[in-house]
């Protein structure tokens, strides 16, 4: 047997990456709104990017066309409350506008409540640093679900720990672009310091979202982190390969560094350094599912001297020059499955293609269909085993603004024109509408 009958065929997007209007409608300004001139590819910025603000009803119009059962979208916490203490009650109703709209088009929404676009007004407080930050989200928290609660039942308060906090606040390549010295005792504290905050508000959102919520929630997260696999099936392979992926050092991109706390109550022994009295209590809520954000095994990545650490000359890459590599979603799901026994949702999976226009007005991307052929290979193996999957969301629903590297990367089903907004599926959304009618049966 492959996938259930309830299976969430969808895709995913990220409220900075493609609603634009960053100033309309009350909407405060986001660091990635205000930080970002200087560090962005050709001194682009994410102002107007897929001006889905405007354009929901047309991008769910699509979706409908494309017959997905899903659509993971992300709330704007600075479209939602502008400034500390107040609500913004037009930025709520796009987001219930929004939603509407999912669902008369017979899609299910899962509903993000950060995807990095930190209010300005809170990085003036501290932003990840500052000890209230938690009580501020959760108050944000309160206002979405009151909001939202009544029609959506997937939530998720997070994307990527590993990725905000580690691209803004130790590598410096995304807002607020901070940077420490790896392997530094500033590195260690700041991990620590900025890793409880986001723990304890992970915790404190939870709360709210399972005491207030209308329909009864389902709560996950969706997170990444380094994935090594087995080079054979033999059980001596696999288990380094298991060890390898949580292994006992501290990382920012250690899957166990932000799932261990809250779904097994345990830290590594450089958190626990700041934890204070309580804190367990609130962090230690063990979520209902897991969204894995997976692109790759790490296997082939260079490693500090700069050799591959797996040998593969020649591999195939994609446009962001990461390693192709079939198995990831078999190997990210039946580990993370092991360790923490919940079902798991593919919150993103995708890749960054050299897209254009052709001359016949179509966009042909044959790599985006084999590289989803693959990886969906490798997952419906991992449910055909037992191991429980809810849904795949493909990354992304449209090409968008990839952060730091500006409008170049399209990792989008849809083709966006940025100078006039128009949409053209590619050959891959096609593609993938077949494999929904099929319900994965014919890859």
């Amino acid at each position: 047997m492959g996938f259930s009958k309830e299976f969430m065929w969808g895709a995913a997007s990220a409220a900075t990456q493609v609603e634009g209007a960053y100033n309309e409608d009350g909407k405060g300004l986001s660091i990635w709104d205000a930080l970002s001139e200087g560090h962005v590819a050709h001194d682009e910025d994410c102002h107007t990017a897929c001006d889905h603000y405007h354009r929901f009803k047309e991008d769910v119009a699509l979706m409908k066309k494309l017959g997905l059962k899903a659509y993971r979208f992300s709330v704007s916490w600075p479209r939602v409350m502008p400034r500390e203490g107040e609500i913004n009650e037009k930025g709520l109703e796009f987001y219930s506008n929004l939603v509407d709209e999912l669902l008369s088009a017979g899609i299910e929404p899962l509903c993000t409540l950060y995807h990095w676009d930190l209010p300005m007004w809170e990085h003036e407080k501290g932003g990840w640093h500052f000890d209230g930050i938690s009580d501020d989200f959760a108050e944000y928290t309160s206002a979405v679900v009151d909001a939202l609660s009544d029609r959506v039942r997937y939530w998720m308060p997070f994307n990527e720990a590993t990725s905000f906090v580690g691209a803004g606040y130790l590598l410096g390549f995304h807002a607020p672009f901070e940077s420490a010295e790896p392997d530094s005792e500033e590195w260690d504290s700041r991990l620590a310091e900025l890793s409880r905050n986001v723990l304890l508000a992970n915790g404190k959102a939870s709360s709210v979202i399972r005491n207030r919520a209308v329909l009864k929630p389902e709560i996950g997260i969706a997170t990444d982190g380094d994935l090594f696999t087995p080079e054979s099936d033999s059980c001596e392979e696999i288990c380094a390969a298991r060890k390898k992926t949580f292994s006992e050092e501290a990382g920012v991109r250690k899957i166990h560094w932000w799932l261990d706390p809250v779904m097994k109550g345990t830290v590594h022994p450089l958190l626990e350094t700041v934890l204070k009295e309580g804190d367990m209590d609130v962090i230690n809520q063990p979520f209902d599912y897991i969204g894995w954000n997976c692109y790759l095994t790490n296997d082939y990545n260079d490693g500090a001297d700069g050799r591959m650490l797996r040998k593969w000359q020649g591999m195939p890459r994609t446009n962001m020059e990461w390693p192709v590599t079939a198995d990831a979603l078999y190997w990210g799901v039946r580990f993370i499955n092991e360790r923490y026994d919940v079902p798991v949702i593919i919150s993103e999976n995708g890749m960054a293609n050299v897209d254009f226009l052709m001359d016949d007005g179509c966009v042909h991307d044959p790599q985006r269909i084999q590289y989803m052929k693959w990886y969906l290979r490798g997952l419906k193996k991992a449910a055909e085993e037992g191991y429980p999957v809810l849904g795949y969301m493909a990354w992304s629903i449209m090409d968008n603004f990839e952060w730091a590297l500006g409008y170049d990367k399209r990792f989008g089903l849809v083709y966006v024109d940025y100078n006039t907004q128009k949409r053209i599926p590619k050959d891959s959304a096609l593609w993938y509408a077949e494999v929904i009618k099929a319900n994965g049966e014919n890859i």
